[in-house]
């Protein structure tokens, strides 16, 4: 009796509600899925197939992983401000021939009635703040709090799935909370903690995506930090059909 092909292998660099929906599609189509966490969430949840935790060691590491486990097409499904795991990819990729996917959601874009300030960095963020307000929301997640330390002046509400790490600005609430938030309960935070200024990430999607209509709707200006460029010569697809009809097209679409 002859054996049957192996399946196709592909690892999913995951964390993001896209890849969990991507192994989860694989997976069902018969395709062996590895998704690699890189361990910052404590409980990141069930996932499709199987599962990863820690960094590879840069892009030597990750090419070494590449190699080792046969993988037969790489998805770069990060955070999209996971820049160095993204530029990784890209050249761990190319160090093995292994053809490469990145998913990133669309960003966010402003409407009649935004006031949006849009800032480069955290750093920058930071700068903008004592000519827009006091009292700030900050959405940006439990990394680089440190940005807005030298801000003795302001209060902070600091929203995250996980703590924080310090510094922390010297006053500072941490409200420990996961998305997806609603538009009632995103003013109702705004207005509670007497907010006037919301500082965020453009991590796009729509499951935080609340809080910029209520910003809207109260009239408070809206600082965005942009997301880092892709890597030279990459490029990105928006959605999971997007990536699943890139992986058909290389014949990985199941056994």
């Amino acid at each position: 009796m002859s054996r049957l092909p192996p399946s196709p292998h592909v690892l999913i660099l995951g964390g993001t509600t896209e890849a969990r929906r991507l192994a989860a599609e694989l997976a069902r189509s018969g395709v062996r899925v590895t998704t690699s966490l890189a361990g910052r969430v404590t409980r990141p949840g069930s996932l499709a197939g199987e599962v990863r935790t820690g960094g590879f060691g840069g892009p030597d590491g990750l090419a070494a992983w590449l190699r080792e486990q046969h993988v037969d097409a790489l998805v770069d499904a990060t955070h999209p401000f996971a820049g160095t795991i993204t530029a990784n990819a890209v050249l761990a990729a190319a160090a093995t021939g292994t053809p490469a996917v990145i998913l990133r959601r669309p960003g966010w874009q402003a409407g009649p009635g935004d006031h949006w300030h849009p800032a480069a960095s955290l750093a920058e963020a930071a700068d903008l703040l004592p000519g827009l307000g006091r009292r700030v929301l900050l959405t940006t997640g439990r990394l680089g709090l440190a940005a807005f330390a030298q801000l003795p002046d302001h209060h902070f509400v600091a929203r995250s799935v996980e703590p924080p790490e310090p510094p922390l600005p010297p006053d500072t609430r941490v409200l420990l909370a996961r998305g997806p938030f609603t538009e009632a309960d995103e003013t109702a935070l705004l207005r509670d903690h007497r907010i006037d200024v919301l500082v965020t990430k453009d991590s796009g999607g729509a499951a935080t995506a609340a809080k910029l209509t209520a910003a809207r709707e109260l009239a408070l200006p809206v600082v965005v930090v942009r997301r880092p460029p892709l890597p030279r010569g990459a490029d990105a697809v928006s959605d999971v059909p997007a990536v699943l009809e890139r992986l058909e097209r290389l014949g990985l679409s199941g056994p």
